[in-house]
């Protein structure tokens, strides 16, 4: 990876959008649609971006050349135009831990993947570029300016990660998948109407919809398939909780809980932990649980891995 290139795509991409953006006095996430169609081929580009466009298509950059560049201009946005906190990407030291759990529970080369609410599609490209698995994925996704970032940035990449726009939380005719992946918006889900229809529903007032997400997510996993949730730390302790754990008692068993330091998201009250949950497993393996308090620290991470590889091990997952 060369991170010169990659400074330099930034460079070309940022002031293409900010020229895009004063031109039809548009917003900035608007405006990298609008380049990256432009990019693509679309006309109109005026003509300094399509000369950038143009030392873009020079620097021939990889996969991941280009998520990162696309990451750095996020970052960027979030500067002046932040996205609400369930509209932000999965940050990286998280992705890769999402990524290193997936590969050591699950035992096929080639895997079906399903990501609930895949956002930006940041944590889709980090998957399908540094996996050694064969993944074939599919994102759900329900907001049009995400589903549009998302497509947009894949086709520029050449990734070969789907999305489609719905609902996650109202039925889909999808396949079943090896893994299911989220990082789950947290709320309530504002219809009762279809949230009453879920055996985690709520009998006063709305229910939450990370609840009716895990639901929905094991209705398309395969028989001693993985779901991998990034949830709210209160997920097993909230007010609504009691409803969520009956549920899991018939169709899932929880197999790791990592709590992660709150620092990595820049507010307490969007902390996050991991939950691993495996469908219909033929034996329930003691769960493991490990705090992981820093994700910047090569030690801690080393633990991390050994004492997950030997738990791992002793309860033969797979």
């Amino acid at each position: 990876m060369n991170f010169e290139k990659i400074e330099t795509a930034y460079g070309l991409i940022l002031e293409n959008i900010q020229l895009i953006e004063n031109e039809l006095k548009t917003h900035i996430y608007d405006a990298l649609i609008e380049q990256n169609s432009f990019y693509l081929g679309a006309e109109g580009a005026n003509e300094t971006v399509a000369a950038n466009n143009e030392k873009l298509r020079q620097l021939d950059l990889s996969k991941e050349e280009w998520r990162r560049a696309f990451q750095f201009i996020f970052i960027k946005a979030a500067q002046t135009e932040a996205l609400q906190a369930n509209h932000q990407f999965t940050p990286d030291a998280i992705g890769f831990i999402l990524m290193f759990l997936i590969e050591n529970l699950t035992a096929s080369k080639e895997l079906d993947v399903l990501e609930i609410g895949s956002g930006t599609g940041n944590l889709a490209q980090t998957l399908l570029n540094n996996s050694s698995k064969d993944l074939n994925y599919l994102g759900i996704e329900v907001d049009d300016l995400l589903i549009d970032l998302s497509a947009s940035i894949a086709e520029v990449m050449d990734s070969k990660a789907q999305f489609i726009q719905e609902d996650a939380v109202r039925p889909q005719i999808l396949k079943e998948s090896d893994v299911i992946i989220s990082d789950l918006p947290v709320g309530f889900y504002p219809n009762d109407e279809i949230a009453k229809r879920y055996k985690v529903a709520s009998s006063e007032g709305h229910t939450y919809a990370h609840h009716l997400l895990m639901e929905q997510s094991l209705k398309y996993l395969k028989k001693d398939g993985i779901a991998v949730f990034l949830a709210p730390v209160s997920l097993l302790t909230s007010k609504q909780s009691d409803l969520l754990k009956a549920w899991l008692k018939d169709y899932a068993d929880v197999i790791a809980v990592i709590t992660l330091p709150e620092s990595i998201f820049g507010n307490a009250a969007n902390a996050k932990s991991i939950f691993v949950l495996k469908k219909q497993a033929e034996h329930t393996p003691e769960t493991f649980v490990y705090p992981l308090a820093d994700l910047q620290s090569r030690e801690a991470l080393t633990d991390f891995i050994e004492k997950f590889k030997k738990w791992n091990v002793e309860n033969m997952i797979f």
